[in-house]
């Protein structure tokens, strides 16, 4: 199987050597997209596809969604939920069911078995940060986690994104 991503010694060279000083969005999408091919491989491993793991996360938390909210949370567009919710109906991850009362909105509800995911899938994603953060001082990676928030709160407020009706950052 080929990547599409860089390898990880490329992309350590490209920053430390070519571009260390390039901007901080660029280093973050990397970053970013190492660790989720990390994952990727481990929930491979499992059946499960990483677009599957961002409904499933969203679930976890807050089963019976319409399929508008989890396109919505998950920052996609609608179309691709339904794909997707599809996919997992097909593979006994979910349910999709209309509430008593209101025919109009399809809500996707998690199975037993897409709710034991939880248990297996979970421990992948915390291995991934724990190798992800490696050495760090819990010092290092709270003062880090810090920043990130600011930051997106900082792009939350920015006024092009607030008018924008595809912000991931919008409430619902």
């Amino acid at each position: 199987m080929t990547s599409r991503v860089a390898p990880l010694p490329h992309m350590l060279r490209h920053w430390r050597e070519a571009v260390p000083d390039d901007r901080l969005a660029h280093l973050i999408r990397d970053v970013s997209r190492a660790q989720m091919r990390s994952l990727h491989v481990r929930l491979t491993a499992h059946g499960v596809s990483f677009g599957h793991w961002t409904f499933l996360r969203i679930l976890w938390l807050q089963d019976g969604l319409t399929q508008r909210e989890l396109s919505h949370l998950a920052g996609v567009m609608e179309p691709t939920t339904l794909t997707a919710v599809r996919a997992m109906q097909d593979m006994g991850m979910v349910e999709r069911r209309q509430l008593d009362g209101n025919r109009k909105n399809m809500h996707v509800f998690l199975t037993e078995s897409g709710r034991a995911l939880e248990k297996v899938l979970v421990p992948l994603a915390e291995d991934v940060n724990r190798i992800s953060v490696g050495e760090l001082s819990e010092r290092h990676v709270a003062s880090t986690r810090r920043v990130l928030l600011s930051m997106l709160e900082n792009l939350a407020h920015d006024p092009l994104l607030s008018e924008s009706t595809d912000n991931p950052l919008a409430p619902l």
